[in-house]
């Protein structure tokens, strides 16, 4: 395949790396299958203790270097990395598709944002600010400052393979941080590219050798990583039993702990709302990346004026998706990632069952042609109460439930009631109904929306959840400041020490 080759991605890959040296490895071997054909893409040879100290070692090696390059100089270096990512979108975002399992057109979108946040971080660099505040002192001044904090580990998720990774990166890039990345071992090709790509614009600017670290490996390398002291910040992408993992370790180094974790997201569809908008932002939000997205919607929630209509609708809706090799840009919704995924899928459509859950699109596994991998499955959809335990429940595939209501409030409350708290949406056209959404007493998640679907979050704002969702903050606004230490000076040019608080103190 073409853009494996203009990747540098071989059958056999090292998974060790300081920036732009590859480490040989004892570790166990990673064979990467694609879930859209089965086929092997390749091998990586993961990481083992030595190689990762190694990484460390050289990381912190670097810092000392890399933090003092004024902040422009190293968006500069970004702004070349956004330009080797558009030169690479197109064979990017084809083992993007090809590796996870998304449509071609996601995974050019998923390059789209990386190229984004390139260009946001580049304005960042130039606008890492502080604040100065008046001292009850005379001649005194007191201002605050950002520092870097050092070596920022990222832990990444299959189902955004390279999008996450740059979003912490480049902010912690710019803000003077170097970067240890650990993939998913499920899509360990797409960060074997990203480093190459990186590698050579590194090449050309002389970066020190450890700014961008990258060990692939399993879950063994996610607990190195968890229990290093040397590494002040870990931001962790994954399931909310990982991040507790995660959470409990880095918490008992006090550490800091950036943690992106599952999602149970639902669309209020009031009865005021615009139903084309509505059946078009949820069948989307269901089944874009066959419900593998963190904000994929799960539930959707309907005022039982025009919960007939609106299932009716989605029903027709449905029977119009077409599965199949997602870089066939003809096919809507492509595989999941593995078997093991399927086989969670087909769990939580029994357990639905068994508590009552009354299917209107059934599910079940595709096979014949064009399905040999044994991982396209039906997108279905299901009726179902608040009250199910497996509505509760955050299922990694294309299961919609749907749930009737009768006041706004019963709505909010239905749309509150599980333990994330990613993201949220509300289709409606009644200014009263979206303001009290927005509200205090409204949503409860970290993401709310109206008029639009609960996924395709966009580069400017900041992004991530509450409750099991972790309450991290990645990408816009002020989500830079999780990668600096705040430091609060201040500076006395007067002739005397005056004590704050009035104290006196006189010898």
């Amino acid at each position: 395949m073409d853009f494996l080759k203009t990747l540098g991605v071989n059958t056999s890959n090292k998974g060790i790396s300081t920036g732009t040296k590859w480490i040989d490895s004892s570790g166990e071997t990673i064979d990467s299958y694609s879930p859209v054909d089965g086929k092997k893409i390749g091998s990586v040879i993961a990481a083992d203790k030595a190689g990762y100290e190694a990484v460390v070692n050289k990381a912190q090696e670097a810092f000392k270097t890399w933090r003092l390059m004024p902040a422009p100089q190293r968006g500069e270096i970004v702004r070349q990395i956004g330009d080797a990512l558009r030169k690479n979108k197109e064979p990017l975002g084809k083992l993007v598709s090809y590796e996870m399992g998304k449509s071609l057109q996601e995974g050019l979108g998923e390059v789209q944002e990386m190229i984004d946040i390139c260009d946001f971080a580049v304005g960042l660099s130039r606008q890492l600010h502080g604040l100065t505040m008046h001292s009850e002192r005379p001649g005194h001044r007191m201002y605050e400052q950002y520092h870097p904090l050092g070596i920022v580990g990222i832990i990444s998720a299959f189902n955004f393979p390279v999008a996450v990774w740059s979003w912490n990166t480049m902010l912690a890039w710019v803000c003077g941080d170097v970067c240890i990345w650990k993939p998913s071992e499920k899509t360990p090709l797409c960060g074997i590219a990203c480093q190459n790509i990186i590698s050579e614009v590194f090449k050309k600017n002389n970066v020190p050798e450890g700014v961008s670290g990258l060990v692939i490996g399993g879950r063994d390398v996610g607990e190195w990583m968890s229990a290093d002291t040397r590494m002040p910040l870990l931001s962790a992408t994954g399931s909310t039993r990982m991040g507790k993992a995660v959470s409990a370790a880095v918490g008992a180094r006090l550490g800091r702990a950036l943690l992106e974790l599952g999602g149970n997201n639902a669309i209020i569809i009031s009865k005021d709302a615009d139903l084309n908008i509505a059946v078009l932002g949820s069948v989307f939000g269901a089944v874009g990346t066959a419900g593998q997205r963190c904000t994929s919607t799960r539930r959707l929630i309907i005022h039982e004026d025009i919960y007939e209509t609106i299932k009716n609708k989605l029903v027709a809706a449905y029977k119009q998706l077409r599965i199949g090799d997602p870089l066939d840009q003809n096919n809507h919704v492509g595989p999941l990632i593995d078997k093991d995924a399927v086989q969670m899928y087909l769990e939580s459509i029994e357990k639905c069952k068994v508590e009552g859950g009354n299917f209107v699109v059934e599910g079940g596994v595709l096979s014949g042609a064009g399905f040999e991998s044994g991982c396209y499955v039906k997108p279905c959809i299901a009726e179902a109460k608040p009250g199910f335990q497996i509505v509760q429940h955050e299922t990694f595939a294309p299961i919609l439930y749907l749930l009737k209501y009768k006041t706004i409030d019963e709505a909010i409350a239905i749309q509150n009631e599980v333990p994330q708290g990613l993201s949220s949406s509300i289709m409606t056209l009644n200014l009263r109904e979206a303001e009290q959404f927005l509200s205090h007493a409204g949503s409860d998640c970290g993401i709310a929306n109206v008029n639009i679907g609960t996924s395709g979050a966009e580069i400017g704002g900041a992004f991530g959840g509450e409750k099991e969702t972790g309450g991290g903050r990645e990408s816009g606004s002020d989500a830079w400041k999780v990668y600096m230490r705040r430091q609060t000076n201040t500076i006395n040019y007067s002739t005397s020490l005056p004590l704050a608080q009035g104290i006196k103190f006189d010898v």
